[in-house]
């Protein structure tokens, strides 16, 4: 999966160094993440130097100090976040692009640095203000975490639990087509955990509103970080309870359907990223927890 680096590991522990002419920097503009793709797809981020040198002066203006913060630690090189506008490269090399391009690329290692990096993005930009009393915040000095020198309210980076769900019938997997993509690819049955509710519970209630059908035997698999989107996804397998009927959430899903555990679609294959697609494949490789 996208978080199974080739060597080494992500060290995200807060530290609060100084910005070196060689460290990485991700840069964002809207919802788009900046970065150089080679003949062979492979990426390679932009070195602070590089975004110094197009940065213009009246970004600058907008900070009292260097207008980077410490992201994390990848296999023993630093990356940074540019919290103003970078704006156009002075390398035609690099491209704004958003996250679901950098997801079919192989450079799994710069991907998971990329969306762990917009996770954290997403919330510094959200969290300049403080939510109790509308005080701007300050960083931390040590840790990880906004806080509001008006009224003392303190932000740590927000992780939203979701459901991944596979559920089976036998040898056969419910797959489904989500309807607010324009995608015929396929993945499972999925959803957040609500307030007041276990894991198991968001499992069943989910599969329930998705497609209306009972589950039972739900079984733990592995989790994932997902910085797309700010979540932590809980893999789950379960099986139908009952009838196989499917009533369909057309608010959320274009399409769901059995498919054989021989006979998984092309468009569901395994692509070395998702939780969702190492389950579908665990499940046609009669691997899945019993």
């Amino acid at each position: 999966m996208i978080q199974d680096l080739d060597f080494g590991k992500l060290d995200n522990q807060y530290l609060p160094l100084d910005i070196n002419d060689e460290d990485f920097v991700v840069c964002v503009c809207g919802s788009k993440l900046l970065a150089a793709c080679d003949e062979n797809d492979i990426l390679t981020l932009p070195t602070w130097k590089q975004v110094r040198e197009w940065s213009s002066a009246e970004d600058w203006k907008l900070w009292t100090d260097c207008p980077v913060k410490y992201a994390f630690n990848m296999q023993g090189q630093n990356y940074f976040l540019w919290m103003g506008e970078a704006g156009q490269p002075g390398d035609d090399r690099f491209k704004y692009e958003g996250t679901r391009y950098y997801r079919q690329l192989p450079s799994k290692n710069i991907c998971f640095a990329l969306m762990t990096a917009w996770h954290l993005f997403v919330w510094y930009r959200a969290n300049r203000f403080c939510g109790s009393c509308g005080h701007p915040t300050v960083h931390d000095a040590k840790e990880r975490m906004m806080r509001c020198p008006e009224c003392g309210n303190m932000i740590f980076p927000r992780i939203s639990p979701a459901c991944i769900i596979a559920l089976t019938n036998g040898d056969k997997i419910m797959l489904a087509q989500h309807a607010a993509l324009k995608t015929k690819r396929y993945g499972l049955l999925a959803g957040f955990i609500e307030i007041g509710e276990t894991a198991e519970e968001a499992v069943a209630r989910e599969v329930m509103e998705e497609v209306g059908l009972k589950v039972k035997n739900i079984r733990y698999y592995k989790t994932q970080p997902w910085g797309i989107v700010g979540n932590l996804s809980l893999g789950y397998f379960c099986e139908l309870d009952g009838d196989d009927q499917v009533s369909l959430d057309e608010n959320e899903l274009a399409s769901a359907t059995w498919h054989h555990r021989d006979s998984i679609p092309p468009e569901a294959a395994d692509d070395g990223i998702s939780l969702t697609r190492e389950m579908i494949r665990v499940f046609s490789e009669g691997k899945e927890p019993k």
